[in-house]
């Protein structure tokens, strides 16, 4: 039975494969047990792999550092393909606030941090490791790993040791923060729900389709084009019926008379003044009138299409039909000439069948080529991001170069390469389910190494050298910029208390914390604010991981 054993306590490639994929395997049926409702989810990979590595099944250092950094990233431009289409426009109205207060939890975390290592003497290098832990960011714990690599050429167990010991009540401590909210601003759910309700009234955007007869006498005998002019808002006409009992599709040459009915497309803020403009709001059932026309939504799977204008498209001029909406990740948008269409958009388009079928031949409308895998764009943006984090930059005062290094520059590349590669023809579709698999094979792969390291040295860390105390220091950590913030985003801006959950959640990077919104919430707000402030949160706590082992270590 010699072979079992070297099978278990080896060092041979079997032995490695063997350890990852029980490590791996016990650790996401253990992070499906909740207590209170509570899970640690898939960081109890990170705490099987310390049991196996402190009971003698290891592996070879180099394995796992190979697989410790291909982990990271490929977690790390996953997650930048998934936010990078809406990381520049949540600066925009309220996201430039959402930003400023998470950014704000980052940096009172560092100072906290800092304030800690100055008062205690523990080591900085020890301190970012109970940080990342604290704040639960993994891709974190990896940047200070490899920049202490990189500035001295040797390892340091306990930035590895901290996080683990910090971690648990990371997660803990971020939700009770959010309860703690609740608690001191007397939140009543039903109260914030109307209260967002209103809000998304007032602020809306997304394409909404309604119906208008033409009351107006000023725009009697004019056509769409000199109308649309004049109404100066982002909508489309999509059919217009006739007093004649006539139906046909909206056209910059289709002029108006008294009492023609129109279906319009148009962002919710804009209906009540383009209302005002033409007439009334009135109710048609388009369905039982358009007898010959017909609404099909055809996805865009042809590369050739990818990145064109939809007025390029000449739709309207070529087969005589209208698009009506653009759906992109299940937010339809209004079809504007110069909307930029991608690969996975699904387009609304109304006209005779024959010609919404020529259309859907033009743009592909094949779903089975959009479940299939685009490996290009993911292995040139990693090498364009490999290349970037390698890349020295030298600030005054520090002084060793800073790098992006094999987390943020995949993360920085992703995020480009999925907002601006379709401008330049470069396919960055990937299903939802496909990004979900290469981020959650990255961070096991990723736990699973740290565990495997950190194992050790786990135990005796925890007993006799004072690891106790760390968690005390992380549960500060996590607390004190929550508790801060949460109290000047409620007090003095007045975000809505489920914005502030996903605020909260998005700022410490927490998937768990997210969860527990979204079931108190009810509702997509959490989500919303917390997909919002995830990009940037995420870029600063790398960069901030990094700084404080180059300058402080």
């Amino acid at each position: 039975m010699s072979w079992l054993g070297e099978l278990f306590f080896g060092q041979g490639v079997a032995h490695s494969v063997l350890m990852f994929a029980i490590v791996i395997a016990l650790g996401i049926v253990l992070g499906k047990v909740k207590v209170w409702g509570i899970s640690l989810g898939i960081t109890w990979i990170l705490f099987v792999g310390i049991i196996c590595s402190h009971f003698g099944m290891q592996v070879d250092g180099h394995i796992l550092h190979f697989v410790q950094e291909f982990g990271l990233i490929l977690f790390v431009y996953s997650v930048g393909l998934q936010v990078g289409p809406g990381f520049f426009s949540s600066f925009r109205k309220g996201g430039m606030t959402l930003n400023m207060l998470a950014t704000g939890i980052v940096l009172l975390g560092v100072v906290t941090t800092y304030i800690i290592h100055v008062v205690t003497g523990l080591p900085i290098t020890t301190m970012v490791g109970v940080l990342s832990g604290a704040v639960t960011n993994t891709p974190g714990l990896g940047a200070a790993q490899q920049a202490y690599m990189d500035a001295s050429g040797m390892e340091d167990p306990t930035i590895a040791l901290g996080y683990a010991v910090a971690y648990p009540l990371g997660v803990v401590g971020i939700i009770c923060s959010i309860m703690l909210m609740r608690v001191l601003f007397r939140v009543n759910l039903e109260k914030e729900n109307e209260a967002l309700e209103r809000e998304d009234t007032d602020k809306g955007s997304n394409a909404q389709q309604f119906s208008v007869r033409v009351t107006n006498p000023a725009l009697f005998g004019k056509d769409l084009k000199e109308v649309t002019r004049l109404i100066n808002r982002k909508f489309v006409f999509s059919r217009v019926y006739h007093e004649d009992d006539s139906i046909e599709l909206g056209s910059s040459e289709t002029c108006l008379s008294a009492g023609d009915k129109l279906l319009v497309v148009a962002a919710l803020q804009d209906i009540d003044a383009i209302t005002a403009f033409l007439g009334e709001r009135v109710e048609v059932e388009w369905e039982k009138l358009d007898k010959k026309l017909v609404s099909r939504r055809i996805a865009i799977t042809k590369a050739a299409v990818n990145g064109k204008m939809l007025g390029e498209m000449k739709l309207r001029n070529c087969f005589g039909v209208n698009v009506t909406r653009v759906n992109r990740a299940g937010v339809d948008l209004v079809a504007r000439p110069n909307l930029q269409l991608q690969i996975g958009d699904r387009l609304t388009v109304v006209g005779p069948e024959a010609a919404v079928n020529n259309v859907a031949k033009v743009l592909g409308n094949s779903l089975r080529r959009l479940r299939e895998p685009n490996l290009v764009p993911i292995f040139l943006g990693i090498f364009l991001g490999i290349v970037l984090g390698s890349i020295p930059f030298t600030f005054p005062g520090i002084p060793q170069p800073v790098k992006l290094g094999l987390a943020g520059g995949p993360l920085i590349i992703a995020i480009l390469v999925s907002r601006f590669g379709p401008q330049y023809g470069l396919v960055t579709y990937t299903t939802m389910s496909a990004n979900l698999m290469l981020r959650e094979v990255g961070i096991a792969l990723f736990l699973a190494s740290v565990g495997l390291r950190a194992g050790n040295g786990f135990v005796e860390t925890i007993i006799n050298q004072g690891g106790y105390a760390w968690i005390g220091y992380g549960v500060i950590i996590t607390l004190v910029p929550l508790i801060i913030i949460g109290i000047i985003a409620r007090a003095v801006y007045k975000v809505n208390y489920f914005t502030l959950m996903g605020l909260i959640a998005g700022s410490m990077t927490d998937p768990p914390a997210l969860a527990y919104s979204n079931g108190v919430a009810g509702n997509d707000a959490p989500s919303v604010s917390y997909a919002t402030v995830y990009p940037l949160t995420m870029f600063l706590r790398v960069l901030m991981a990094q700084l404080l082992i180059l300058l402080f270590a």
